[in-house]
């Protein structure tokens, strides 16, 4: 008994020395949105317009920084003719993420333990992503800096710094917290 008792602490240990690791070297934790915010996220996501790929089904729908997987595993369930991708830097989300995919057999969605800053995002015309301010910064750097034309991002709480969203809902909370579409290029 002992022993297993050392191995539960020696396992929580090293699962919060890798959060702490990853929330420093990134600048935020993997936090997982609220209901209120997937659920606009998926209302924003379905009434973006013709050439995004909604309709068909034709564009991957990419999550960056996709946390514990709380928005992308909702959407592969929900479009499981649709690809979903999330990109997360934190191993011990990124693991319980791919756990849960292998588990319901999601095989439409796949992560990447990977920094979307560096990834190729030119085919994803469908972006999630609930960053924080410097990390929104440094995404419309990338994207405007590479072809964006009838790109979509959706963002949740922070907006990009510059770049004016077509579309906002405010959530029904306490902060009355935004959720914003671009529309890029």
């Amino acid at each position: 008994m002992i022993f297993f008792d050392i191995a539960l602490v020696v396992l929580v240990l090293l699962a919060s020395i890798s959060i702490v690791w990853t929330t420093l070297s990134a600048g935020m934790s993997p936090m997982p949105s609220s209901k209120k915010a997937r659920d606009a996220m998926i209302q924003l996501l379905e009434s973006a317009g013709e050439g995004s790929g909604v309709e068909t089904g034709a564009w991957p729908v990419v999550d960056l920084g996709s946390g514990w997987g709380s928005l992308i595993i909702r959407l592969a369930i929900k479009y499981p003719k649709r690809q979903i991708v999330g990109y997360e830097l934190s191993f011990l989300p990124w693991l319980v993420t791919l756990i849960i995919r292998k588990l319901l057999g999601l095989k439409n969605l796949t992560v990447y333990r990977q920094d979307f800053l560096k990834a190729d995002l030119s085919a994803s015309s469908l972006m999630v992503c609930y960053l924080f301010p410097a990390g929104m910064a440094a995404l419309e750097t990338k994207l405007t800096t590479e072809e964006t034309t009838g790109r979509y991002l959706i963002s949740n709480n922070f907006a990009l710094p510059t770049l004016t969203a077509e579309k906002s809902i405010h959530l029904n909370d306490f902060y009355r917290s935004p959720v914003f579409r671009y529309r890029l290029g």
